[in-house]
C-alpha cells in the first residue's frame, strides 16, 4: 500500500528464486493430490542483470513447461497486473479468473486514463472473456474490491470452489490435454 512496502516486495516483480520456490510448492501439491491456485499481480519478472545471471528466463520457461504437465487442477486468478512472461510463469492453468481492474497505465503514465487504455487494448476482464483468454469474471463489490475486501474474498472463494468442483471430476489425461 505504501512506497516502502512496494520497495520491500520488489514492486511485485519476482526473481528466479521466487519462480523456483513456486514450482517446488506446485510439485508438492501434485505429490499430495491438492489443487493449485495462483494469485497473479505482477508487472513482470524482475528485469535486473543479477536476475538474468541467476537464470530468470530458464526459471520462467521451466515453470511454463512443468505447470503444463502437472496432474492436479490449476486455477489462476488475476487480481491486478498480469500481462508479461513473469505472470505467465504462474498462469498456466485449467481456468483463468479475473476481477475487472484497469490494465495499462504504462501507455499514458496517467492513472486517470487506465480505463481508456484498457478498453482500446481490449484488456478489460469482459473483453478477455469474449476473446476466450479468461474463463470467468469475478464481479467486484460496488465501488471496487478495495472498498469491501471481505466481500471480494468471499466472491473469489465461491468462484474458486465452483471451478474446482468441475475440474476435480476430470481424468488426469483430459485435464493435461486441455492445457495444450
Amino acid at each position: 500500500k505504501t512506497l516502502k512496502e512496494r520497495m520491500q516486495r520488489n514492486f511485485g516483480m519476482p526473481n528466479p528464486e521466487g519462480y523456483r520456490k513456486a514450482l517446488r510448492l506446485m510439485r508438492l501439491a501434485e505429490k499430495f493430490g491438492r489443487p493449485i491456485i495462483t494469485l497473479i499481480d505482477t508487472p513482470g519478472a524482475y528485469p535486473g542483470i543479477g536476475a538474468e545471471e541467476r537464470g530468470q528466463a530458464e526459471a520462467i520457461a521451466r515453470n511454463l513447461f512443468v505447470m503444463s504437465r502437472l496432474s492436479v487442477p490449476i486455477i489462476s486468478v488475476v487480481i491486478g497486473e498480469g500481462g508479461s512472461g513473469g505472470a505467465l510463469a504462474l498462469g498456466v492453468s485449467d481456468r483463468i479468473l479475473m476481477s475487472p481492474e484497469g490494465c495499462a497505465a504504462i501507455l499514458y503514465d496517467d492513472p486517470s486514463k487506465v480505463p481508456d487504455a484498457a478498453a482500446s487494448l481490449k484488456m478489460t476482464a469482459q473483453d478477455l472473456v469474449g476473446l476466450g483468454i479468461v474463463d470467468e469474471v469475478i464481479p467486484e463489490p460496488l465501488g471496487g474490491a478495495h472498498r469491501d475486501p471481505r466481500a471480494m474474498c468471499d466472491r473469489v472463494a465461491k468462484t474458486l470452489a465452483n471451478q474446482l468442483y468441475a475440474l476435480v471430476e476430470l481424468p488426469t489425461d483430459q485435464l493435461i490435454a486441455q492445457r495444450d
